[in-house]
């Protein structure tokens, strides 16, 4: 009873911080981020319009915001813990704030969390991606392959990989399915699942040690940012394949060569016929000034004479 009253006078302060228009804001299901500069100049990016101005916070109301968030997640903020980083109380947003001396003034952006997830065909009918570029990610789907989804900051592909899930969700509800991720982007309707969270603490590599105790039919990571990506790779190519992962990069051939970098943090060793054994299909999704799009679904069919197969 008292946790509950300490949640509910949490959130309370956090609502009295970031004002009503903020909190409608992070209400409104087209906003994808609210950015607040070190000039207290605040930005949010919402659906199709892209990114406008939406007015100022005051420095000291920024600084007992961030601070606020700081406590609700158990975190120090200080001149030598700067940085506030992990799932925003209020909504489960996830929240980066910092504070001078890492920024000239307190500083912070929220990627807003997802609500109505889009199918599949929604980007079909949307015209993000063509009825062929969906049916040969449904074929992967259905054949068990392995899929990377890549792009670059904003570009959707959380979204993408939460479609990708549905189709998963629909195709094979049965499956076991553990899903590891540091902030809660991607929701795994499947009866049959273990959801992990990763940490500075508990990072994703351990997580995918434990992962293969579980007996899951398919392993996914929300984002892979390090040599993890090792990690996965092997568990994918050890009798677990039709998972996914979600990479940075801008192509789908730079985000195979981001994955050798990726493996190259902990291994010697180049695993690109790895690479090419594990990963079965690479979307590529890139945000326009038009909207999101879907510029490629390349099949990995091998490696050879130094280059991927892709078809």
């Amino acid at each position: 009873m008292a946790m509950a009253r300490s949640d509910d006078r949490l959130i309370r302060k956090l609502r009295e911080a970031f004002g009503a228009s903020l909190c409608e804001a992070l209400g409104d299901p087209e906003v994808v981020e609210i950015m607040l500069n070190p000039d207290g100049k605040l930005y949010i990016e919402t659906q199709g319009a892209g990114m406008a101005p939406a007015g100022r916070l005051d420095i000291q109301r920024a600084e007992i915001l961030i601070g606020i968030v700081a406590h609700g997640l158990g975190q120090d903020v200080n001149e030598t813990k700067p940085i506030v980083s992990g799932e925003l109380p209020l909504g489960g947003h996830r929240f980066e704030g910092l504070l001078p001396p890492a920024v000239k003034g307190p500083t912070f952006s929220i990627r807003r969390r997802t609500t109505g997830h889009l199918l599949l065909r929604d980007y079909v009918d949307t015209g993000i991606m063509t009825s062929l570029q969906c049916q040969r990610i449904l074929h992967a789907i259905r054949e068990r392959q392995n899929i990377l989804v890549c792009g670059g900051t904003g570009s959707g592909k959380t979204t993408l990989a939460n479609a990708v899930m549905l189709e998963i969700q629909r195709l094979f509800p049965n499956d076991r399915i553990v899903l590891i991720e540091d902030t809660i982007e991607i929701d795994c309707g499947n009866e049959n699942a273990v959801m992990l969270r990763s940490s500075d603490e508990l990072p994703v590599s351990r997580l995918l040690k434990s992962t293969l105790r579980l007996r899951p039919d398919r392993i996914m990571v929300g984002e892979v940012r390090d040599g993890a990506a090792l990690t996965l790779l092997k568990a994918w190519n050890t009798g677990h394949p039709g998972g996914f992962t979600t990479l940075h990069a801008n192509d789908a051939r730079a985000a195979l060569v981001r994955l050798e970098q990726l493996v190259a943090e902990v291994s010697r060793t180049p695993m690109s016929q790895v690479i090419a054994d594990a990963v079965g299909l690479v979307v590529s999704i890139r945000r326009t000034e038009t909207g999101r799009r879907i510029e490629e679904v390349l099949s990995v069919t091998g490696f050879a004479d130094g280059r991927y197969q892709l078809s």
